[in-house]
């Protein structure tokens, strides 16, 4: 509904919509279709979910973009969502079983025999985890280790994550931040604005113990994205589309690529496997790129990359490739904040960087943007974003 309003644009003229979310409620599966529905879209609209981890919302946007590109659609929502305060907690396994059972049970006699085979442990639920199902490992600790791995120090990492909510707390003030739709949540206020940007003092984080490897870890809650609730929604276009109706695009979903590498040691490492593929097939460098917009999982997840991007060694040794890529200049690099101080609702994120990346562009008046970011089971995605001439 908040796309509908800031862009006007009518509902009968959206051919498809497509939304990512990670962790799935059972009653609205396809989450796409139930909000399409419940935000006035016509029951004519296709809608379908996809699902990608933190990089679900992209999935949606290049969906888009492919069936657009293919001649299926003109114009396409995309976006995500996540509500992390209500997520599903299901019966134990074995409880799930018995009350299945239970409810083909067909005599007194049998429902009774099942219930008294019920043992209290039956009643432990299962809580959903951000854990690798490949390796069983959280994603903190694959973080704790990858810190670890490319000597990235605790103090690193805190200097990092304060950066971040101090450059989007000065975004948010400066009135830079101007996406958020205002929601109302029921039974309590309006939220008008990200909640989770809180500047401290290194020496207030330093006082937080290890979340994650302990007592050594150097992975925190104050140098880690934090989970909260979250949506978003962006509108795209055929540019022929745009014009027709009236539009100025503020920017092109110019290319974009999709890697995967190995979900246990490298499992956060996809923004440097995929920003030297996404420059080669744009025909750019490094020096072309004016706003790199990364999603910031961990402070030392960001820093990590940022070394390997700039390690030779690295790129010839697991890349595959003669040289580095090089880190991108941090002048450049995430002034609004990132995920570490806006939070990090799975589903949601990707559209945030992309819009971020555009709106950046044309404050500061440059031509190209580059997103990318990590994602569960060893994945990652890169994305280039050029400005649309003004």
């Amino acid at each position: 509904r908040g796309l509908l309003t800031r862009t006007s644009v009518p509902r009968d003229v959206v051919d498809y919509i497509v939304y990512g979310t990670v962790i799935q409620e059972v009653k609205t599966s396809n989450v796409a279709r139930e909000a399409a529905l419940g935000a006035g879209f016509s029951d004519k609209t296709p809608a379908h979910t996809v699902t990608m981890a933190c990089i679900s919302s992209n999935q949606a946007m290049t969906t888009g973009v492919g069936m657009i590109a293919a001649g299926q659609c003109d114009v396409v929502v995309a976006g995500g969502v996540e509500l992390m305060s209500d997520v599903p907690i299901r019966h134990s396994r074995k409880m799930r079983k018995t009350m299945l059972t239970l409810n083909r049970a067909k005599t007194l006699g049998q429902k009774l025999s099942l219930i008294s085979k019920i043992r209290p442990d039956y009643f432990a639920p299962e809580l959903p985890a951000v854990a690798e199902f490949s390796t069983s490992e959280t994603m903190g600790h694959s973080a704790d280790r990858l810190a670890a791995a490319f000597g990235i120090s605790r103090l690193e990492q805190d200097e990092y994550a304060l950066r971040s909510h101090t450059l989007a707390k000065r975004a948010q003030d400066e009135g830079l931040l101007q996406d958020v739709v205002p929601f109302k949540v029921p039974g309590k206020d309006t939220v008008t604005k990200d909640n989770g940007i809180r500047p401290s003092s290194l020496e207030q984080m330093g006082k937080l113990k290890p979340a994650f490897v302990k007592p050594y870890g150097t992975v925190t809650a104050a140098n880690s994205s934090f989970l909260t609730d979250g949506a978003s929604a962006m509108l795209i276009m055929s540019e022929e589309k745009a014009l027709a109706m009236g539009y100025k695009p503020k920017a092109y979903l110019r290319d974009f690529v999709y890697v995967s590498q190995d979900p246990k040691d490298q499992l956060l490492l996809g923004p440097t496997y995929a920003t030297p593929k996404v420059l080669e097939k744009a025909g750019l460098s490094m020096s072309d790129i004016d706003v790199f917009e990364f999603h910031e999982a961990f402070a030392g997840q960001i820093l990590a990359n940022l070394k390997a991007m700039d390690s030779d060694w690295f790129a010839k040794n697991y890349m595959g490739r003669r040289s580095k890529v090089g880190a991108p200049p941090l002048d450049k690099f995430n002034t609004w904040g990132g995920s570490l101080s806006l939070g990090h609702p799975f589903g949601a994120t990707g559209c945030r960087l992309v819009i971020t990346a555009a709106h950046r562009l044309k404050k500061e008046g440059g031509q190209y943007g580059l997103v990318a970011a990590c994602a569960a089971g060893g994945q990652g995605h890169a994305m280039i974003v050029e400005l649309y001439p003004q």
